[in-house]
């Protein structure tokens, strides 16, 4: 008689089907909110699933890499998208992502945590803060000198000294936190652009979207080769995020504006609060 082929434990299929519902989850938050919303994954991941933040930092990589991956090249499609200087911020991203694996799992994940939190309440009050500071400018009519110029015969950037280091610096520092927390670093990069170019944000958050998937993809693999990338979780976690957002993103121009944005805002800041007040007890 043949022997029935095993089954997985019920624990390793109960915690297949919690990560596919976390990562649906993010991914109805990136498709309401862009690429910014994937900073909740790693929180998610942490008080969901247990994992330590060291360990939920590369699955949420895996799942933003592939997410940004899709917004990037449908806007690269309409033109969107400033390649040259999406793939020079990455390169520098990629250089610094491996040492913030490295140094995430030389922390303690009690300090980790930590410092995830209060990169998140900084996330949540410059979202709160950004309609604010985007009217105040409107109205003041506010034109700071940029690093980065626009040539006007071709529209493209002068890349001159000034430029090509300041863009080197987003790119360093975006690349750094991916690695070191599991974020895309679009909460880096978008000011960063800003502050740089005079381009017009549609063209800065398309931009945006190539570097984090450029970023999130070199620090997934470093997170591979170190052995350190949970794929039991990642692989159902990332198809969940995906199937959401692209189910999502086709009525999310319906929910779109200010208030979306700030309940998003209230949302990580409780999350914040909360991983903060759990690290707190479990220190005393």
């Amino acid at each position: 008689m043949a022997c029935p082929p095993e089954q997985p434990p019920l624990s390793v299929v109960l915690m297949s089907i919690i990560a596919v519902l976390f990562g649906a989850l993010v991914g109805v938050i990136l498709g309401l909110t862009g690429a910014g919303g994937a900073i909740i994954a790693v929180p998610l991941l942490v008080f969901g699933l247990q994992l330590l933040v060291a360990e939920a930092a590369p699955i949420a990589l895996f799942a933003v890499s592939i997410t940004a991956a899709i917004g990037a090249l449908l806007a690269l499609k309409q033109g969107r998208v400033r390649y040259r200087a999406a793939g020079f911020i990455a390169l520098t991203g990629a250089l610094a992502s491996p040492v913030g694996i490295y140094i995430a799992r030389k922390i303690p994940d009690a300090a980790l945590s930590l410092l995830f939190a209060s990169v998140l309440a900084y996330v949540a009050i410059r979202m709160l803060r950004q309609p604010e500071n985007h009217s105040a400018e409107a109205v003041a009519g506010l034109l700071p000198a940029t690093p980065c110029q626009l040539d006007d015969s071709s529209g493209r950037l002068i890349w001159d000294a000034h430029c090509v280091r300041s863009l080197a610096l987003s790119g360093v520092a975006a690349g750094f936190l991916s690695g070191l927390l599991g974020v895309g670093g679009g909460f880096i990069i978008v000011p960063a652009l800003q502050k740089a170019t005079r381009l017009p944000m549609r063209t800065i958050v398309s931009t945006s979207l190539a570097v984090i998937a450029l970023v999130s993809a070199a620090g997934a693999f470093s997170a591979v080769l170190a052995g350190s990338m949970n794929w039991p979780i990642a692989l159902p976690f990332a198809a969940g995020t995906v199937s959401a957002m692209l189910v999502v993103s086709r009525f999310a121009h319906r929910f779109t504006g200010p208030a979306m944005q700030r309940s998003f805002a209230i949302f990580a800041g409780c999350v914040s609060l909360g991983m903060i007040i759990s690290q707190v007890r479990n220190l005393l």
